[in-house]
């Protein structure tokens, strides 16, 4: 092996040559980061110039020189081909950068003119999209369900670019597809989120949802069983009608009709009287026990024996589950009340019937404020005269 520059015999293996000190191997060349027609940038001085090639120009070749013509050749020719043309790059620089990257993020402005790139804003659907793969997955199953429902009620707004979208179609679209209030407040919810994320690459306004109008809150006030509606289910229950488990048991312990259609044998545990793992839409709920009063303790060990072979304490059915629930109360000669006003029930007999403080209601309806009280109990003209009987006549001796 000899040095390819002074041709002097080299140990094997040798990368440089001892003699003149040549390296015997060119260096490989860097790999292209950028594509082709995307621009490049050079040093220049202290400087950094960008370039962009905007064109090509043809040139003619140059006229052959007169030379005396060859002999004619004796074998067979090849025909004759026209010279090349040659092309030269129209380019465009810009100098001044301070560094590189200035520089090369440059070139595409450089080969619009000049002038700033104008993007197409995106459309809503585009965000909801970003939305849903991102903040979405974190929200509570309750919500995903509501703001889905929110997003179909938006399908005239889907493919809107969201810098075109003004607060009075905003305004229009949910004056259409919402009439209540809550189905309304979600509805903006949504949209003050999809604007968000507008606004971070500043597309739009965030707060543009945020002037929306609500439709008015009317809200229909749950009714609690009275007692005599109570007792009339225990009779009926007594009686070896187990279709009055279901009303009494959610009486009782403030249990959602979610929960109870989910309710599985190794939920409960009998001798702590707990019941565990069937919490519904907060956190709070789903961490936190239910508690078994003693008095229902029976109907719990009552319908553990009638469960299914499943494990459920009922049939997976929950049209089925709505039916037992009200000719329950049929049977009994209840009101049809919806089964929420079970658990107001349980709310107004610990916190006005029985006097319980509102730390440990709040722990035995499994919620994170104590305001919530303000919505589930429901005191009568007898609460309120019976706490007004108690402002007595005041004496000198007292």
């Amino acid at each position: 092996m000899t040095c390819r520059k002074c041709t002097r015999e080299l140990p094997d293996g040798a990368i440089f040559c001892p003699w003149c000190g040549s390296r015997q191997s060119s260096t490989p060349k860097s790999r292209r980061n950028r594509g082709n027609g995307s621009g490049t940038a050079y040093r220049r001085g202290a400087t950094w110039t960008a370039a962009v090639v905007v064109g090509w120009r043809v040139v003619e070749p140059s006229p052959p020189v007169d030379r005396p013509e060859p002999e004619a050749p004796t074998g067979p020719t090849e025909a004759a081909t026209e010279p090349p043309l040659h092309r030269i790059p129209i380019r465009r620089t810009r100098g001044g950068f301070k560094t590189k990257r200035d520089a090369l993020e440059y070139c595409p402005i450089l080969r619009n003119g000049g002038k700033p790139i104008q993007h197409s804003a995106p459309k809503l659907a585009t965000l909801w999209d970003t939305y849903e793969a991102g903040r979405f997955q974190k929200l509570s199953d309750s919500k995903r369900i509501a703001y889905r429902g929110a997003w179909k009620k938006l399908k005239a707004l889907h493919w809107r670019p969201v810098d075109q979208i003004s607060i009075g179609e905003l305004q229009a679209t949910l004056d259409s597809v919402a009439t209540t209030y809550y189905t309304a407040r979600d509805i903006k919810t949504l949209l003050i989120r999809l604007f968000e994320l507008a606004a971070a690459e500043g597309w739009c306004s965030k707060d543009l949802p945020t002037f929306l109008s609500l439709p008015e809150l009317i809200e229909k006030e749950r009714r609690p069983f009275t007692d005599i509606e109570q007792g009339a289910l225990w009779k009926l229950y007594e009686s070896g009608d187990l279709r009055a488990a279901i009303p009494l048991l959610m009486i009782c312990t403030g249990m959602m009709p979610g929960e109870m259609q989910a309710l599985r044998v190794d939920h409960i545990d009998l001798d702590a009287r707990k019941i565990t793992g069937v919490g519904l839409k907060t956190k709070i709920r789903k961490q936190s026990a239910i508690y078994i009063p003693e008095d229902v303790l029976p109907v719990v060990e009552d319908l553990i024996a009638h469960a299914q072979p499943s494990g459920y304490l009922w049939p997976r059915n929950e049209t089925k589950w709505y039916e037992t629930y009200y000719s329950a109360l049929a049977a009994a000669g209840c009101r049809r009340l919806e089964p929420y006003s079970c658990r107001h029930t349980t709310a107004t007999r610990l916190a006005i019937t029985e006097g319980v403080a509102p730390q440990t209601v709040r722990r035995m309806m499994r919620w994170s404020t104590t305001k919530m009280l303000d919505r589930y109990a429901h005191p009568d003209d007898a609460d309120v005269l019976e706490a007004a009987n108690r402002i007595t006549r005041v004496t000198q001796d007292s």
